[in-house]
């Protein structure tokens, strides 16, 4: 490392005590890529590493996490999306070079666009009318996520303006894409809850989402029924004797699960001092060793009731409910408004969505259910295939529930066995129509 002329002895120092050392081993662990950080420790550090892995696409396999005194250490086992180890050198390098300059600062000036956040009562249609709106005030579409969570919607929206192709910078204009989507997000009776704001700076998207949900308070209100929930089980004890808080959290795994848990940890104000990750086939367990900022443990039993309530969230949110369906096409003004509009019109829900465009291809992902959160009948499915464009809108994975009623045709044996049968062709039909599986004839 060069160091400027001016830099004394003690400064390099205390840059080499705060600058983060990371080693990566290939050769340790036969089915997957050690990544080891040493830092000091300060709020954040473990989210800032753990951010950079899971912006990757990396699934952490295990993990394990100590501070001793003010020095940090942390060991991650990843694995690529296929669960192959990490061979390419430039990812390798990128890796090093990420967590070895990892600063606690997680906003950026606008790259030329503008940000929506918009928080408020889940419906089906809101997402056509909130896209309608930006049409039609000449607001291009960048970027968006969508999460959905216990009747609550949060988006982060990033838009240009048509006609100069830039960050949107007039006040009026600005001041009107608020009141409309104010008004949009009230619908008839969520008038006190509803929330949008604009701003022009860029920041990490899916830990601003877990801000706004928290935010809003998703945790207390009711729970939706979901027809292929794997309800996570938390726990949180404490250890008297070392005044630690220890929290336990088992569930199905799934990419970015420890981003999401970290994320709300550090954004409630809690320091994680130890922590160990496994999983197990599809199960994860985490458990996580905190105490306040202040160093003191969880001190009542509401804190502790709110802090499960919290993290039972932080897992749900991401869920993905319903048929992932994918968007590819050439993009251009309206599309969004006319994709939305076709899945309000055949009676689909979105419970969550990301859109991305590329040059001049827009590439989105859909998830949707049916209108009260159930799985989404399979012609309308084909239906709005059709509208939209098959090529274009495709089927790219199933609840579980339409793989356990394929299967189910099988075993139609015995009395009655006739009507199951046609019950069973008529699902087989269906998911042959979609593609999703393939004919037997």
């Amino acid at each position: 490392m060069e160091w400027p002329a001016c830099t004394d002895e003690y400064e390099k120092l205390i840059i080499r005590m705060g600058t983060p050392r990371v080693a990566i081993d290939n050769a340790v662990c036969s089915t997957a890529t050690l990544v080891k950080v040493d830092s000091a420790r300060r709020h954040g550090i473990l989210l800032d590493a753990v951010q950079v892995l899971t912006d990757l696409n990396l699934s952490i396999k295990k993990a394990y996490i100590s501070s001793d005194g003010k020095w940090f250490m942390d060991v991650f086992h990843v694995t690529d999306q296929n669960g192959n180890k990490l061979t390419d050198e430039s990812v390798l390098k990128y890796i090093e070079q990420s967590l070895g300059s990892v600063q606690n600062v997680r906003t950026n000036i606008s790259n030329g666009v503008t940000v929506l956040e918009l928080t408020g009562t889940d419906r089906v249609g809101l997402l056509s009318e909130v896209f309608a709106v930006l049409a039609d005030l000449q607001c291009d579409v960048v970027e968006a996520k969508v999460w959905t969570h216990n009747g609550r919607i949060a988006s982060l929206i990033y838009v240009k303006d048509c006609n100069s192709g830039s960050s949107i910078e007039d006040s009026q204009k600005i001041n009107k894409i608020e009141v409309r989507l104010r008004n949009v997000l009230k619908g008839d009776n969520d008038i006190r809850s509803a929330k949008t704001s604009v701003s022009m700076a860029v920041m990490h998207t899916e830990r601003r989402l877990h801000q706004m949900m928290f935010a809003d308070r998703d945790y207390e209100r009711t729970p939706i029924l979901k027809f292929t929930s794997d309800n996570p089980s938390v726990t949180v004890q404490n250890w008297a004797e070392r005044s630690y808080s220890v929290v336990n959290v088992q569930c199905k795994d799934r990419m970015k699960l420890l981003f999401d848990v970290v994320c709300n940890l550090t954004d409630m104000e809690y320091v994680v001092f130890h922590a160990t990750i496994n999983t197990n086939g599809d199960r994860a367990y985490l458990e996580f060793y905190i105490r306040h900022k202040d160093g003191t443990p969880i001190s009542s039993e509401p804190e502790r009731q709110r802090v499960i309530q919290c993290l039972k969230a932080a897992v749900e949110r991401r869920a993905s409910e319903g048929v992932r369906l994918e968007l590819c096409t050439e993009d251009r003004q309206g599309l969004l408004a006319e994709v939305m509009r076709t899945f309000r019109e055949n009676g689909l829900n979105v419970t969550r969505a990301e859109i991305s465009t590329v040059g001049n291809t827009a590439t989105n992902v859909f998830y949707v259910t049916d209108a009260i959160g159930n799985p989404a009948d399979p012609r309308i499915i084909e239906s709005v295939r059709q509208k939209i464009g098959l090529s274009n809108l495709e089927v790219k994975e199933l609840p579980l529930i339409y793989q356990e009623e394929a299967e189910r045709e099988d075993q139609a044996v015995g009395v009655g066995g006739a009507v199951l049968l046609s019950i069973g062709s008529l699902v087989r039909r269906n998911l042959y129509n979609l593609g999703l599986i393939k004919s037997c004839s």
